[in-house]
């Protein structure tokens, strides 16, 4: 039998592959593995659930927050944000655990499930392998006042924007350029604009309007031609390319080319020495 668990999660189609049975067996099967691996210690454990726009996210919210509250866990629900954000909100939140509900760059009927340890580390895989071992199994179910809790938290993307704007060294450290950014129809659609134009940048967004159907669709991170048109048709000086969980970006420069990724990191330690103050600032970019 395949292993259930993949380099990113559990992935396949939602309601199909991925139903909500699935992924409500996964939640209370982390829970005990977790919880017996001494992830929670003595109190009642939290957990942090994030998920992408796809439609099929809202079911599969449900059923997560379902079996980990069933389990004894009390769930902080902080609805539609970027893969990036629901690690580093785990660790600021300091919740026992985390679920990002996405299948990334993959098309709309796609979705995924990623479990993140306090910290926001991605589970060991000796943990994923426990998790689906446990699966299933019978278990004693906490009652009265020991089942979970689930509720709504409002905080989540001022948060990280808030996270993403303190990364840079000075205010304003953005002004005077124009930036378009692609979103994806995905989870960057307000906290990419929000951050960079909190910097001072001069921000077109397109495909950011998502609806649940719309992620991904010729557009982002693996359809870049109109980001490119776009940069060009608004006399911008770069363009950013996210995927629907925005995990990823491609970059494309001020005449529409797109930028190498080998090129993005040649460049960012030094433009992240002016910009961030770390870890140095060398005196001239690199050739």
């Amino acid at each position: 039998m395949a292993r259930l668990f993949g380099t990113d999660g559990v992935r396949g189609v939602a309601n199909k592959d991925l139903t909500a049975e699935l992924a409500l067996d996964l939640s209370v099967a982390a829970a005990h593995v977790l919880g017996e691996a001494g992830a929670f210690g003595h109190r009642q454990p939290t957990a942090l659930v994030a998920r992408d726009p796809r439609a099929s996210g809202e079911f599969l919210e449900a059923a997560v927050c379902a079996g980990l509250a069933s389990a004894g866990v009390d769930v902080m629900r902080v609805g539609v944000i970027p893969t990036p954000a629901a690690a580093y909100l785990v660790g600021e939140f300091r919740t026992d655990l985390g679920v990002m509900l996405s299948a990334s760059h993959n098309p709309m009927p796609d979705n995924g499930i990623k479990f993140f340890q306090r910290g926001g580390v991605k589970l060991a895989d000796e943990l994923e392998d426990a998790i689906e071992s446990r699966m299933k199994e019978p278990w004693r179910r906490p009652t009265g006042e020991k089942v979970g809790r689930i509720r709504y938290s409002e905080d989540a993307v001022d948060t990280y924007v808030d996270h993403l704007v303190a990364s840079l060294r000075q205010d304003n450290a953005l002004s005077g350029l124009k930036i378009v950014l692609d979103c994806a129809n995905g989870a960057s659609s307000k906290t990419g604009p929000t951050a960079f134009s909190a910097q001072g940048a001069e921000v077109t967004a397109i495909h950011a309007s998502p609806d649940g159907i719309n992620i991904n669709e010729a557009c982002g991170s693996t359809h870049p031609e109109k980001l490119q048109a776009k940069v060009v048709e608004v006399g911008a000086d770069l363009g950013l390319a996210f995927d629907g969980d925005a995990d990823r970006c491609l970059a494309v420069d001020n005449e529409g080319n797109l930028v190498d990724g080998d090129h993005i990191l040649a460049i960012w330690p030094w433009a992240s020495s002016r910009i961030t103050g770390w870890p140095r600032t060398p005196s001239s970019p690199p050739s």
